[in-house]
């Protein structure tokens, strides 16, 4: 595929009166998505993003969600989000089909970046990162009922892993990872009830949060974010386990991995702590962490893996989920610990 190609068709369906003078790859080169900074002929400046991973009808209804999200939060984060440009007042997605090539295409506004919070925070970064994160989740859901619906939920996504593995076990490794993936689907499913999912609430999450994608103000308030590669309507606790990541003792990493022990890290609760005090947690949503970081490996690391992920990435992470990830999931998470420390009961 000639991406910055279909990037230049891309804009000509937008505005084709516009001359691009210079496209440039900046790409994290860790994911199958393409981002590139397009220079005009008088110097304006957008960011296009590429993608042929998942579902273009997905890729749209998530954009069209998160454009409605970032017009409607109030102060203090009614400029939070990087916007998508639009045309005739809907967010605008170039697709792309010839042949077997099928992509898409969207169009940002450059995003103002203030300051990264450093690659290993300290405690008074990991205390005000928690109560902007509680404040960040209140926002969201007080414009939830504005929001477009979404299709996808934690089920279907399963579901579809499930259909999978009975269509090809073949294609997630030998005839025992396959029963291995059917086991923790099954285990999922089944945990679901227990920890009385149907009374969480539903908001927008984004999941994937690291050093690089959003940016804070001097006083570490929440300034900027951008960079929406799994971004859903779901419950609050799938943001958790990068946020654990994010204020764990081993700082952010080139080299990463998902292992599940960062949610056990005294720097996790101190980081909870500070967002119970600003929007309260239950003990169910806590046992249920260890749920929503199950749905995160069999989902983004096992199902999507081989798409999302380069490839050198998604052999590593998949090999790990089998290795390491799944097999800690039941062992190695103590939700009593935290629901103790919260004081919850």
């Amino acid at each position: 595929m000639d991406f910055s190609l279909i990037v230049r068709k891309a804009w000509e369906g937008y505005d084709s009166s516009k001359t691009i003078k210079h496209i440039e790859d900046i790409s994290a080169m860790v994911s199958t998505n393409h981002v590139y900074r397009i220079t005009f002929d008088d110097d304006d400046i957008i960011i296009a993003k590429l993608s042929y991973f998942g579902k273009f009808e997905h890729f749209k209804e998530d954009h069209r969600i998160i454009q409605t999200l970032a017009n409607n939060l109030l102060y203090p984060f009614e400029n939070l989000l990087a916007r998508s440009l639009l045309k005739n007042n809907r967010v605008y997605i170039y697709h792309y089909k010839h042949g077997k090539t099928d992509a898409w295409v969207v169009f940002y506004n450059p995003t103002r970046i203030l300051q990264r919070l450093p690659r290993r925070l300290d405690e008074s970064h990991i205390k005000k990162l928690g109560q902007q994160v509680g404040k960040f989740h209140k926002a969201c859901s007080r414009v939830k009922n504005v929001l477009p619906k979404s299709s996808k939920t934690l089920r279907t996504d399963i579901s579809a892993l499930q259909h999978q593995l009975e269509a090809d076990e073949k294609q997630f490794g030998t005839a025992m990872q396959a029963d291995f993936l059917k086991y923790h689907c099954e285990t999922f499913l089944k945990n679901r009830s227990k920890y009385n999912m149907s009374s969480f609430e539903i908001i927008p999450v984004f999941i994937d949060w690291n050093i690089g994608n959003f940016s804070v103000t001097p006083n570490l308030e929440l300034y900027s974010r951008w960079d929406y590669d799994w971004f859903r309507m779901s419950y609050r606790v799938l943001d958790f386990y990068f946020f654990s990541r994010v204020v764990s003792d081993i700082g952010d990493r080139t080299v990463f991995s998902y292992v599940i022990n960062t949610m056990m890290e005294d720097r996790f609760i101190i980081f909870l702590k500070e967002y119970h005090k600003v929007n309260p947690l239950t003990a169910d949503e806590i046992r249920f962490m260890k749920e929503a970081y199950r749905f995160f490996i069999l989902n983004y690391v096992i199902k999507d893996g081989k798409h999302f992920f380069s490839e050198q990435y998604a052999e590593k992470l998949q090999a790990e989920a089998f290795n390491v990830y799944l097999p800690s999931v039941d062992r190695d998470f103590d939700a009593e610990k935290i629901i103790e420390a919260l004081k919850l009961k």
